[in-house]
């Protein structure tokens, strides 16, 4: 596994981040699986010419903090948290926890408070730092994915090391049309919903912020979004995770919620007026992720999926919209999760997952592999 994790730390550091010399680089990593990696991200950053810096996080002792905290603390954490990234150039975070349901017990109104104190710092980051996501394979990934560890590990280097700089010319001509297109409607089991994306950039995602990655987004005209729309894959947010997911949109307003608890996740929305209005609009490609994982990272890149995400708009794809949240929740259009369709201005772009028009066929699975 060695060589995998050079391969994978060469391209967090050289492309991802492409990392010059002078530049400081937060590592932030998570996991104890984790630390052959950041070992060697960190001197990879060194051979660059960068300045490494380490974060050690914990979700158990993150759980304990959150349990009792309160809204000056919060606003003190935020303070220097701001003060740390706002010092660097780049920051590669690493994610390898043992139990991604570690914060399930913590009540909403503590996560919501926690997760709008600290917003500043993640649109920071976002928005002014060369920054890469990425997990890291263990024991509860596995599980997740209901694979042995060992076929996890060869399925996640596959995924995290394809050719990027491939899979980014072959999405110009989907961001090109995305650029040139007004109407979108989507189609499929429990779902009609039409919106507009006209003069929201769209913006490719070929390895540079997320590994593994492969998304093209943009974002729905704020209150342009009307109809239904019924998510067919599994999230976990927060700790819970949530199923069977069915929104009712009026104006581009969230207007009613359901899913397999009713009361949370309309408490979930009602976090800020934002997060009933939805932030991004974006098409998975990546070949080798074919089916839901419980793991946004992964889930979002799917082949033959799309996600539409309540609440904050990135900065470069900006609709307006502003809220402590954003919820990336991904419906699969492929034939064997019931299938669908993607319009753009009344032509047909995508049915059942596959790109149908010969500009965008270089998506399909088979020519990114």
């Amino acid at each position: 596994m060695d060589e995998r994790i050079n391969k994978l730390s060469r391209a967090l550091v050289g492309y991802s981040c492409n990392v010059q010399k002078g530049e400081r680089v937060l590592v932030s990593y998570e996991g104890e699986a984790v630390k052959p990696l950041a070992r060697r991200i960190i001197k990879d950053i060194y051979a660059a010419g960068g300045l490494p810096f380490a974060e050690i996080r914990d979700s158990s002792i993150a759980r304990e903090i959150l349990l009792d905290c309160e809204e000056g603390q919060i606003e003190f954490m935020k303070e220097y948290q701001l003060a740390q990234m706002r010092g660097m150039d780049a920051y590669i975070a690493v994610r390898g926890g043992l139990n991604s349901s570690e914060l399930a017990d913590v009540p909403p109104d503590k996560l919501n408070l926690y997760n709008r104190g600290l917003r500043p710092v993640l649109d920071y980051r976002v928005n002014h730092t060369k920054w890469v996501v990425l997990r890291y394979p263990n024991e509860s990934m596995a599980q997740l994915a209901g694979m042995s560890l060992e076929s996890f590990e060869d399925f996640y280097f596959d995924v995290c090391t394809l050719d990027y700089g491939k899979m980014s010319l072959a999405m110009d001509p989907l961001v090109d049309l995305m650029n040139r297109t007004d109407r979108v409607r989507i189609k499929g089991p429990g779902t009609d919903l039409g919106f507009s994306i006209k003069g929201i950039p769209a913006v490719k995602c070929a390895g540079e912020k997320n590994i593994p990655d492969g998304e093209v987004y943009t974002a729905p005209v704020r209150d342009s979004a009307n109809g239904i729309i019924s998510y067919n894959t599994p999230s976990e947010e927060q700790g819970f995770t949530y199923e069977r997911i069915v929104f009712e949109v009026e104006k581009g307003r969230i207007v009613k919620a359901s899913a397999n608890d009713d009361a949370r996740i309309n408490k979930l929305l009602d976090t800020d007026e934002g997060a009933r209005f939805f932030g991004e609009f974006a098409l998975g490609v990546n070949p080798y992720v074919l089916r839901p994982m419980k793991d946004t990272l992964f889930d979002e890149k799917i082949a033959g999926s799309f996600h539409l995400t309540p609440g904050a708009a990135y900065e470069d794809a900006f609709n307006g919209n502003k809220s402590a949240v954003h919820w990336d929740l991904v419906m699969i259009q492929r034939a064997d999760y019931g299938g669908g369709e993607i319009w753009f201005d009344d032509t047909l772009i995508r049915k059942d997952g596959r790109f149908i028009t010969p500009e965008l066929a270089c998506l399909n699975p088979e020519h990114l592999k």
